[in-house]
């Protein structure tokens, strides 16, 4: 059984950046495609950012391009989300995800197997 577990997230201003970071417990997870998803109050919760097990591919939403990064450090079996020029409409809980059961960083939460309880990123305006 694979645990996430985020940390990372905080309060910043319109413009600020944050680091947000997964470290599963329990198994390595060099193997497996990981993800992230946010989660508003009173939304649905939706695709962020995604990376292949090797680093390869990534995958990442329109309304993130150019301002995210998704990065994994195998070595320290840790996965990490860069925030940058954050907007309030990030505001959200930010949830890691993994699976073995795609190589392709899909979009679709129906993919991902194991999830993290998130960490809460507030941007005000």
């Amino acid at each position: 059984q694979v645990q996430l577990a985020e940390s990372g997230g905080g309060l910043v201003q319109t413009g600020g950046s944050l680091r947000l970071s997964c470290a599963p417990s329990g198994r390595t997870f060099r193997s497996y495609t990981m993800g992230w998803f946010r989660q508003a109050p009173g939304k649905e919760r939706e695709f962020v950012a995604g990376l292949s097990w090797s680093g390869g591919s990534t995958n990442y939403a329109d309304s993130v391009k150019g301002r995210f990064t998704i990065s994994r450090d195998n070595a320290k079996n840790t996965v990490y989300l860069q925030l940058n020029s954050l907007k309030p409409e990030d505001t959200a809980v930010y949830h890691c995800a993994a699976t073995l059961r795609g190589t392709y960083p899909s979009g679709s939460v129906h993919l991902y197997d194991y999830w993290g309880q998130g960490t809460q990123v507030t941007v005000s305006s």
